[in-house]
């Protein structure tokens, strides 16, 4: 903790209305798990003004939510394209305008949940007297007004462990935390429309989504065997269908190439247009991704495979499970040294996968 830092979370009454600022600025996957701060401290304080600021990428998961009451978007892809052609006068401008929209939201307490740098100058320019840091890296904490870190909890690590740790820091009940996605209207008819268009009738349970692709490589199952459980899913009368970005369509038409009546939604749609895909799928399979933890916020049957990073081994949904085997390099992270065999997902047979699909999805929801 920061010497004169505030403590747990005294200073702020129930009946009171604080403006409360959270800073969770990119990866998709964080920004669900953190969603649970959003009632969380809405039980907390009732009557609060809660703002969440987010990089553009992110931003379809919280423009929808009646519970945010204002974004702030950071349109950091922007501002590097003005740094590249030394438009700096416009840089400067722009820097600027965010700082006073933060300035202007007069907050009371901000919450860095990235703890890096770039998350805590933006708590700092705020002015808010209240800044606590979550874990905090690359000096962020310094920064802030105080520091948490949660401990580490091994084997019972649960979804959202740290902003979990966070809220219950702030006063908050763990009941209260639950992940919030809202699906906007717009997002829903979209994702109806690719579904229909792909022979799937909304709500007849049929759709199966796979998410194989993510950032990191060490974090990919293997391409043979996402054709051969779809296969198996085909057998067993579900229809697959792929969601991913656009970056990933090379790798999603080679799967589908090896699966007939797969139907590849990958590059096709808004990250809200496959978050409501995800909402009404009968069963979700994937690796560390996004998408993936989509599936256990929303309470849908849900399969995560994880091996180079560690996993929470407690998702909390009660029809979501996690496979990870942990070999003696487990986690690896971005550093793997099995050189390119990624054996702690190969070690994550066809069969033993498909066999965890068929348990969650007859579980009742």
């Amino acid at each position: 903790m920061v010497p004169g830092s505030r403590a747990g979370s005294g200073g702020l009454d129930r009946n009171e209305a604080p403006r409360i600022l959270i800073l969770r600025l990119s990866a998709i996957g964080d920004v669900v798990m953190a969603s649970g701060l959003i009632p969380a401290l809405r039980s907390r304080w009732p009557h609060a003004h809660v703002a969440w600021m987010v990089e553009p990428a992110a931003l379809p998961l919280l423009a929808h939510n009646p519970r945010v009451d204002e974004l702030i978007v950071w349109p950091r892809g922007e501002w590097r394209q003005l740094w590249r052609e030394r438009r700096f006068v416009t840089l400067a401008r722009r820097m600027l305008a965010l700082r006073r929209t933060l300035r202007d939201g007069r907050f009371d307490l901000v919450l860095d949940l990235q703890g890096l740098l770039k998350s805590a100058l933006w708590s700092w320019l705020s002015g808010a007297p209240r800044r606590i840091c979550l874990i905090g890296r690359e000096g962020s904490q310094w920064l802030a007004t105080e520091r948490v870190i949660p401990p580490s909890e091994g084997a019972a690590k649960r979804m959202g462990t740290e902003y979990r740790y966070l809220a219950r820091h702030l006063g908050v009940a763990e009941a209260a935390f639950q992940p919030d996605l809202a699906i906007g209207t717009t997002a829903r008819d979209a994702a109806h429309a690719a579904l229909r268009d792909a022979g799937i009738e909304a709500g007849k349970g049929a759709c199966v989504v796979l998410c194989p692709f993510t950032t990191r490589p060490q974090k990919h199952w293997f391409e043979d065997r996402w054709i051969g459980l779809a296969h198996r899913l085909r057998t067993a009368g579900w229809t697959p269908v792929l969601l991913g970005g656009p970056d990933d369509r090379e790798a999603a038409a080679r799967i589908a190439a090896g699966v007939p009546g797969l139907v590849n939604l990958v590059g096709q749609l808004k990250l809200d247009a496959s978050v409501a895909v995800v909402a009404q799928a009968a069963l979700l399979i994937g690796v560390d991704t996004g998408l993936t933890h989509m599936g256990s916020a929303l309470n849908v049957p849900t399969v995560a495979l994880f091996g180079s990073t560690c996993p929470y081994f407690d998702p909390v949904a009660p029809r979501s499970r996690v496979l990870y085997e942990k070999l003696a390099c487990s986690p690896c992270r971005r550093n793997p040294t099995c050189d390119g065999r990624i054996d702690c997902m190969r070690a994550l047979e066809v069969d033993r996968v498909m066999a965890e699909a068929l348990s969650v999805a007859a579980l009742a929801p």
